[in-house]
């Protein structure tokens, strides 16, 4: 019951906060509170239906000729809702069914289950394992596997999510 109720909260405001993002400049409804070299950090709302995230896109996308969408890593924080610390992915395509995502930071491995192109972690006690790697690597690099049978890596740099964190640890309560 948790799992279905979680995972359709959590992709429903992903992709509100990922439609917020790519057309802030039109109607301005996210707020930028800084941008912290490949993170930035943003706020949307107010009051009890505020949220906050930070975002980056990949800094190297494998295969190079393969067309998708825009790509993302988000970690949200819901203050209204008290959920912090909620991490997951848009690919730019559609997943393959049933298939399992992963992220790798230096020795730490994280699983995420997927639905159409989004990926989240299940427990999170695994997400906050996974924000504590994330401070304290150098690069994530995540695999994913395409409806159509592509396996995709996609690297981050993780400089300056420390900072983006704490910012939005600072003005999102």
């Amino acid at each position: 019951m948790r799992r279905g109720m979680f995972r359709n909260m959590v992709k429903s405001g992903l992709v509100a906060l990922i439609a917020v993002v790519t057309v802030s400049s039109a109607n301005a409804a996210a707020t930028l509170l800084g941008q912290h070299y490949a993170w930035a950090a943003y706020s949307n709302g107010s009051g009890a239906k505020r949220s906050c995230f930070v975002i980056s896109q990949p800094t190297d996308m494998r295969p190079k000729n393969v067309k998708r969408d825009p790509v993302y890593f988000m970690i949200t924080h819901w203050p209204g809702e008290k959920l912090y610390n909620q991490v997951s992915i848009i690919t730019g395509y559609p997943y393959k069914k049933d298939s399992v995502t992963r992220a790798v930071i230096g020795p730490d491995r994280f699983n995420f289950y997927t639905r159409g192109d989004g990926a989240w972690i299940e427990h999170h006690t695994t997400e906050i394992r996974m924000v504590r790697a994330m401070k304290k690597g150098k690069d994530m690099i995540v695999t994913g596997m395409s409806r159509r049978g592509t396996k995709t890596t996609d690297t981050y740099s993780l400089k300056g999510i420390t900072a983006a964190l704490k910012q939005l640890q600072e003005e999102c309560r």
